[in-house]
């Protein structure tokens, strides 16, 4: 669901309030019927959809990368080609929001990879929606164990 939310969607949405805006447009300008007065503030309203639907996508979707994988005791990050390997206990912190549309999960790494130091990502789909998915429940319980390994084997005996 990610090529769709980050390819498709914004494709169509934008392409819909510009075909919406030309629509209204091309007759306003260039001699459709005579209005009195013209219907300037049509013309409004799919620009404003486009800068808010713009500021939206940039907030919750054009930030998301394309594929995280677990591989064992690390996770394998993937974004228009480029791939990325952090370890689970190279991450500090796991935001998981289900309740916003699309659903994400933003990890914290301690050390910055080439995708920055927050990594966000869509859990797989769920067909029960608002509720947790073990996937991700199973990856917190993992980061967990892999931090709790690393900060014991830092400690040295007296």
């Amino acid at each position: 669901m990610t090529f769709f939310y980050k390819r498709i969607f914004p494709a169509v949405w934008f392409g819909f309030l510009t075909l919406l805006f030309l629509v209204i447009a091309i007759p306003l300008f260039f001699g459709g019927a005579q209005h009195d007065p013209p219907p300037y503030p049509l013309l409004v309203v799919p620009l404003i959809m486009i800068g808010f639907g713009y500021f939206v996508m940039k907030k919750l979707v054009f930030d998301l990368v394309d594929e995280v994988w677990e591989d064992g005791d690390s996770l394998v990050v993937k974004n228009r080609g480029q791939e990325s390997h952090i370890a689970l206990s190279d991450i500090k912190n796991v935001s998981y929001a289900p309740l916003i549309n699309p659903p994400r999960v933003t990890l914290a790494a301690r050390v910055p990879t080439i995708f920055g130091s927050q990594i966000t990502f869509m859990p797989p789909m769920r067909f029960v929606p608002f509720t947790t998915s073990p996937i991700i429940h199973d990856l917190i319980e993992r980061i967990d164990h892999a931090r709790q390994g690393r900060a014991g084997s830092s400690v040295t005996p007296h």
